[in-house]
């Protein structure tokens, strides 16, 4: 289910939250399950639709998708200028994701408080969550001349302009 669209009003909220809100990467681990191609039960959908509403409502989440098995995907290696492409499967699942949410929150702690909140994403084997901040453009310090900055800026506003917000 593609999510963007749906999030403009909230993602105005969330970003009015002001200049010390943060984005967070929320990774949703692949299993086992997940990796042969299981599907969510229809509890598990309602109580995650469910919960991406409240997501939504608070203004944190920006983004969220589920993804196929690693089967369905491919990985390009780059090394010593060369680019090779690799056909999935990928061997080890615990390296893998199964999905993802964009959230915009105040504070790690904030994101912790709602991935606590977070219906069980595998039942039945081991769900993992692993929260990872984005990087914001003042954390690339004087690497990112005005020159970058004014770029970075044109091609954010041309994305936002792409999903209609």
């Amino acid at each position: 289910m593609d999510l963007h669209r749906k999030q403009r009003p909230e993602r105005e909220a969330a970003q009015t939250k002001g200049a010390s809100a943060m984005r967070i990467m929320v990774i949703v681990k692949a299993t086992r399950g997940t990796e042969a191609g299981g599907m969510p039960s229809e509890r598990l959908l309602a109580d995650m639709g469910k919960f991406n509403e409240e997501l939504l409502k608070a203004g944190v989440m920006v983004a969220g998708e589920g993804l196929h098995p690693s089967s369905r995907g491919k990985r390009v290696i780059f090394s010593g200028g060369k680019k090779t492409v690799v056909d999935g499967p990928f061997a080890e699942t615990k390296e893998l994701i199964a999905g993802f949410w964009l959230w915009q929150v105040k504070s790690m702690d904030e994101a912790l408080e709602w991935a606590r909140r977070c219906p069980e994403p595998m039942p039945g084997e081991e769900g993992i969550l692993e929260l990872r901040p984005l990087f914001a453009a003042d954390d690339f310090g004087e690497a990112l001349t005005p020159e970058l900055r004014a770029r970075e800026e044109r091609l954010r506003a041309q994305l936002d302009q792409r999903r209609g917000s």
